[in-house]
């Protein structure tokens, strides 16, 4: 026998038995792969063969069954503000996935990372107006970051994967993606998961530019009244601490955004309070007198400028951003740094000088005092009989010593909990923003307690926007949930009947709201529950609801007609805001 004859060949292995899967296991399998635990929803005929899959992942997919799709999202929005990861929402095809929009534009607006799956009829009964059919691609396509219709099984995985990439990456947003229901039915031989790192064409962060940077520190070294707003740029880039370090080693005065509130504790030396319509007075006044503002991760909102014209025009602006498309697009920056401030923030701090602005802070603690006399304390400590929302917040800050996540709907008490609300640490003030959405905060609230489950979690509501999102009383009752609830009821829709009694000679148009009894409402879901009216039982109602061991609802009745102040009427120049 030769030696070419003896040599055995070599044994290669057999290949691995691929698994055949369906669509709908495949969407599963992503989320565990994605690190996903909790997922808020509601079945439906399209969407039925996920939530039979998902019947055998219960124990390793939490999902909290809301009561209308819309709760669903704003869920879903309220667990990614706390937690940092993107929230999941499922919803079935038409009505369900149609009850999503206003939540997608909440989320695109206010930059919140959320991946909706909907469930959608056949492929080949699509565009024949079949039962609870509806185009939700071109629905959606204005309110998501990006969409996306799955036909065939096999595309699942890569999708779902673009999916989270996208949704989190960058600039954070909504992401919709439509499964038909052969897909979700399909078998496919299924490979596993990769999870995406990179898209061509997309570039989710821009390069920084050194120069920029440069020219950045120069006229912040050379600026004599410099001033810094931010937004919530800062909390999405994980950049509390490097923006921490940038104003104080500059020594800058900081006003903060609404949704940039808690990135910095509301009582650090240099943060001077809130910007816009009903923010703080100086903050407002001395844009219109610093030489140098500095924008961090804002997007120049119309609440936050007034009138355009009138803007910080003697100012040289740096703006740092993120996303290229809010730089120039509301107001002209001298210098755009892009790119993402948790990289750019440490990069301009080694080029500024430690610096201290005594006089400059002065100003600011100058207008604090006057508007301190002038509206602070009148709301916080009131002569009056009534009850205000300023002193309610101002005792729930005594109670929880500033370390409770507040939820705020959408009205007065919105903008007087972002007046007075005290914060030690970030993530903690979750509102509806840009949008300004009535309806968020309950539902909302629920998602910030899953996503952050050890913190107490303060839902602040009035009493027109309780009752748009009330039935997710039922989703506190079924996922036993522990979140607090403030009702602060003044008995009409507060901030039109302001705006109608200062800018329309009082003619008060369908602003009345009669409402049912809302503690009996909430026993009704196994809710506790207490009503106050008197000054006296106040602090002590307070101190029940925070230390009862699950979810609580407190109302809270307010004077009818108070108003929220300073305010920047519309129109006008930030440096017209009135004190009363």
């Amino acid at each position: 026998m030769s030696n070419i004859e003896m040599i055995a060949e070599p044994v290669k292995p057999a290949p691995l038995p691929k698994t055949s899967i369906s669509g709908s296991v495949a969407v599963l399998e992503a989320f565990l792969a994605e690190g996903v635990e909790t997922i808020f929803g509601y079945p439906g005929g399209a969407i039925m063969p996920i939530y039979d899959a998902l019947y055998d992942y219960r124990d390793q997919l939490h999902h909290i069954l809301v009561r209308h799709e819309q709760g669903a999202i704003h869920a879903g929005q309220g667990y990614a503000r706390t937690s940092g990861k993107t929230g999941v929402v499922f919803a079935t095809s038409g009505p369900g996935a149609t009850n999503l929009v206003t939540g997608l534009a909440d989320a695109m607006i206010d930059s919140t990372p959320v991946v909706c799956i909907t469930g959608q009829v056949y492929a080949h009964l699509l565009g024949t107006d079949a039962f609870q059919e509806t185009d939700v691609i071109n629905i959606t396509t204005p309110v998501t970051k990006w969409n996306y219709q799955v036909t065939d099984a096999t595309e699942i995985p890569a999708v779902l994967a673009k999916a989270f990439y996208i949704a989190g990456s960058g600039r954070p947003g909504p992401v919709l993606i439509d499964i038909t229901k052969n897909a979700q039915l399909q078998k496919f031989e299924y490979e596993g998961y990769k999870k995406c790192g990179h898209i061509r064409s997309y570039r989710p962060r821009p390069i920084v530019r050194k120069e920029f940077l440069q020219q950045a520190a120069k006229l912040i070294n050379e600026a004599e009244k410099p001033f810094v707003i931010f937004g919530q740029g800062v909390i999405l880039g994980r950049a509390e601490k490097e923006f921490t370090k940038f104003i104080e080693k500059a020594g800058i005065p900081a006003a903060w955004t609404i949704l940039g509130m808690s990135a910095i504790p509301t009582n650090h030396p240099l943060g001077v309070g809130m910007l816009g319509m009903h923010g703080n007075y100086g903050p407002n006044v001395l844009t219109n007198e610093c030489d140098v503002l500095i924008a961090v991760g804002m997007r120049f909102d119309d609440r936050v400028t007034g009138r355009l014209d009138k803007y910080a025009k003697q100012a040289k602006v740096i703006h740092l951003d993120i996303d290229p498309a809010e730089i120039d697009k509301n107001v002209k920056a001298a210098v755009p740094v892009w790119g993402d401030c948790k990289e750019t923030l440490p990069q301009l701090t080694a080029l500024i000088e430690p610096k201290t602005h005594p006089e400059w802070l002065q100003k600011f603690k100058d207008y604090r005092r006057e508007e301190e006399e002038i509206c602070i304390q009148p709301e916080l400590h009131p002569d009056s009989e009534e009850l205000t929302m300023g002193e309610v917040i101002d005792k729930l800050n005594e109670l929880t010593k500033g370390n409770a996540i507040i939820v705020t709907d959408v009205g007065q008490h919105q903008m007087v909990a972002c007046r007075y609300a005290t914060f030690n640490q970030s993530k903690s003030n979750i509102t509806s923003g840009g949008l300004g959405t009535m309806g968020f905060a309950l539902p909302a609230a629920i998602g910030a307690k899953f996503g952050d489950p050890a913190r107490t979690v303060v839902a602040i509501i009035g009493d027109g926007g309780f009752q748009m999102t009330i039935q997710e009383l039922g989703t506190i009752m079924q996922s036993e949930v522990n979140i607090k609830i403030i009702i602060l009821n003044n008995q009409f829709l507060g901030m039109v009947r302001q705006w109608q009694q200062l800018f329309h000679d009082k003619r008060y148009s369908f602003v009345d709201i009669t409402s049912p009894d809302f503690v009996q409402v909430a026993n009704a879901y196994g809710i506790a529950g207490k009503k106050v009216s008197k000054r006296e039982g106040l602090t002590e109602a307070l101190r029940e609801m925070l230390e009862h061991k699950s979810s609580f609802l407190l109302e809270v009745m307010v004077g009818k007609e108070n108003n929220v102040f300073p305010m920047v009427p519309q129109g006008c120049s930030v440096s017209e805001i009135r004190l009363k």
